[in-house]
């Protein structure tokens, strides 16, 4: 296996590549300037048609990478797929397609098509028959796929594994052999993960030739981040937390725990306190898993409530506060955990609860980040109804999107021509495929479900409602 160490050059302009044109001009549309170390070091690797093994974490760029090695060698004209990208979660599957689509929206014609469990069969059963260049998919749903003879594969010249760790962890080794297998021997092969265990290796042993092997540490600066850990009682868990969170008031906090009874659990708890708050575990379908994070990111909801595996691929900037409610055992996810805050030159707070049987665990982290962890007392923290931080937005949901022709600029001009409403007080705005999504400051909901429900969008009517 080769071995490229890392050159800590990150300010390699992307017209050092031999890109596609289309690819260069997006680029510099879209702001990016030059390459991150993930990009630097692989990029020139990719495109050369090489195999890549590469670790490196959710942030570092890597979307792009793979993303522009796969699209600079597409063929629009030749309708099969010629991609496919495997991703451990649903919520990763749609973050990295909607990037691809991004970074390759001046390529005309370029279909790509997501395949993931939790989603209706029958809508992709639909796509798959009128075709598609790139699939984004997770293991299990592709192979479904495959299996039914709706998925051809052999047209496939490069097949990505994001973030493999993740997938053997939740158990789709079985399921990841099989797809492989379904695809060409001569491909080219780039496996993503954050960490290297031994199967890691065994898989790139089994799958890829002769691959490249890079190496980028995170790039997420914790030293703009307050730590702090707080020893509790096993049975005052959901009491500390509360204290915590209304002594502290964040506006946008991701709540960790370890299993998705623990986080219903706590939902309920926190609900009937009065907390802006909802859960993120794999019990959900997708339709509900996707209102809440767009409610989350919208600002419509304060705290988001999530485990290791339903909240891998999310990326919701301006998150104030990270708070662990149970240690993880791996100390690497626990950094991964809390670099949700302190992004972007922000400064950010994690807060930890620590039980006498998590002592353990405490300690892995101090070793493993080479510094004292600093305990603060909880017990004079008391939770104080009063000092919950409400939401400014809420969330209205449409029943319209792309295929209605729907963009962002309608439902703006809808609102703040047509309503009156200030434009100030509209938040984010999300359109998909079928639904579209809109922050209104809540004093203006009324007046923006009114204007939409009875109104008019592209000279027809559509129906609205608020989410909660």
């Amino acid at each position: 296996m080769n071995t490229e160490s890392p050159s800590g050059d990150n300010a390699q302009p992307f017209e050092s590549l031999e890109l596609d044109a289309r690819l260069t001009n997006n680029l510099a549309t879209l702001g990016f300037a030059s390459m991150t170390e993930i990009q630097a070091q692989s990029l020139p690797k990719i495109l050369a048609g090489k195999d890549v093994l590469a670790k490196a974490k959710t942030g570092s760029g890597k979307t792009v990478a793979f993303a522009l090695g796969l699209l600079n060698r597409l063929d629009v004209e030749r309708f099969r797929v010629q991609a496919l990208v495997m991703c451990p979660t649903r919520e990763l599957a749609e973050q990295v397609a909607q990037e691809i689509r991004r970074v390759g929206r001046m390529i005309e014609n370029m279909k790509v098509l997501t395949l993931c469990g939790g989603s209706p069969m029958g809508p992709q059963i639909g796509s798959l028959a009128h075709g598609a260049h790139i699939i984004v998919g997770t293991p299990g749903r592709i192979m479904d796929h495959l299996f039914k003879r709706r998925l051809d594969l052999r047209d496939v010249n490069t097949l990505v594994l994001d973030e493999a760790d993740r997938m053997l962890d939740m158990g789709f080794e079985d399921e990841m052999e099989a797809v492989i297998k379904a695809s060409p021997s001569d491909r080219q092969t780039l496996l993503f993960s954050a960490t290297y265990p031994d199967q890691i290796r065994q898989i790139s042993l089994k799958v890829q030739r002769n691959p490249i092997e890079i190496s980028v540490e995170s790039t997420h600066d914790t030293s703009k981040i307050k730590q702090f850990f707080f020893e509790i009682e096993e049975n005052h868990r959901n009491n500390a937390a509360s204290a915590l969170l209304s002594e502290y008031q964040p506006e946008s906090a991701i709540i960790f725990c370890n299993t998705k009874v623990a986080c219903q659990s706590l939902l309920e708890d926190l609900s009937e306190r009065g907390f802006s708050v909802q859960a993120l575990h794999g019990d959900l379908e997708q339709k509900d898993r996707n209102r809440v994070l767009v409610q989350f990111a919208n600002k419509s909801i304060n705290l988001l409530i999530a485990t290791d595996v339903a909240s891998r691929g999310l990326d919701v900037k301006g998150v104030g506060m990270v708070l662990n409610y149970h240690i993880t055992p791996d100390p690497e996810v626990h950094i991964h955990r809390i670099g949700r805050t302190g992004r972007a030159d922000e400064e950010g707070l994690a807060l930890t609860l620590c039980a006498p049987n998590e002592i353990s665990r405490a300690n892995a982290i101090e070793d493993y980040q080479q510094a004292k962890i600093q305990w603060k007392a909880i017990q004079a923290m008391r939770f104080h109804a009063n000092r919950i931080i409400k939401p400014e937005y809420q969330t209205i949901c449409i029943d319209g999107g792309k295929k209605a022709k729907l963009r962002p600029g309608d439902i703006l001009g809808a609102l703040t021509k047509d309503a009156d409403v200030p434009g100030d007080d509209i938040g984010k705005i999300n359109v998909t495929a079928t639904h579209s999504y809109v922050a209104v400051k809540v004093r203006s909901v009324k007046r923006s479900l009114k204007q939409i429900n009875e109104g008019k969008m592209k000279g027809r009517k559509f129906k609205a409602r608020k989410l909660t």
